[in-house]
């Protein structure tokens, strides 16, 4: 323990010391017991401190959390153009117009189509196949376990819309042979209300 202190600050400049000037819960001198300590001691991100805490955007100027008596407060609207109407994978109808990923296009006169590209398959389940091994041996009861089928949906229903010059095509995943139906009322509702 002879060694100095290889941690030392230079000579010249003060030594840091580690924690708040002052204690918190000590009072301050000529304040009253219950003061609070001074700025530099509340903790980072303290609410209505300073900055705020580390990973929180700093407020917007002008703004602060409560309005004072008589400040009006910015009104919040529905989006331009109007709540959605029906969502079509990634295809949005609003009440003038479809937001798609290729851009915005204008509703009336838009043209829909769908294409099912799924499919159905049947197969017999790998347990019903061996619980008819199992009891065909006990009984000829066990052959009855061939009679149970499993329907499997992949694929994917195509639509696309055409408008004002623009065109967009979107994949939805088939997960269940009514799928498809599904996909027509939105996509006829779609097309009901380009009509009008």
């Amino acid at each position: 323990m002879t060694e100095p202190n290889p941690y030392q600050a230079p000579d010249g400049e003060p030594e840091y010391q580690w924690g708040p000037e002052q204690p918190y819960g000590y009072p301050q001198s000529g304040g009253p017991a219950h003061a609070h300590p001074p700025e530099a001691t509340l903790g980072y991100g303290t609410p209505g401190h300073g900055t705020p805490g580390y990973g929180y955007p700093p407020p917007a100027a002008g703004w602060s959390p409560t309005q004072a008596a008589g400040v009006p407060v910015p009104a919040y609207g529905p989006a331009p153009g109007g709540a959605p109407l029906v969502g079509i994978g990634d295809i949005t109808v609003l009440q003038d117009s479809i937001v798609t990923p290729a851009g915005t296009m204008p509703l009336r006169g838009a043209v829909w189509n769908a294409t099912d590209l799924s499919r159905t398959e049947e197969s017999i389940p790998a347990y019903a196949i061996v619980l008819a091994i199992v009891f065909f041996l006990a009984c000829l009861l066990g052959l009855l376990f061939l009679l149970i089928k499993e329907r499997k949906t992949t694929g994917f229903i195509q639509v696309t819309v055409t408008s004002g010059g623009k065109h967009h095509s979107t994949m939805i995943p088939a997960h269940s042979p009514v799928a498809f139906q599904h996909v027509m009322s939105q996509v006829n509702y779609a097309r009901s209300i380009s009509s009008m």
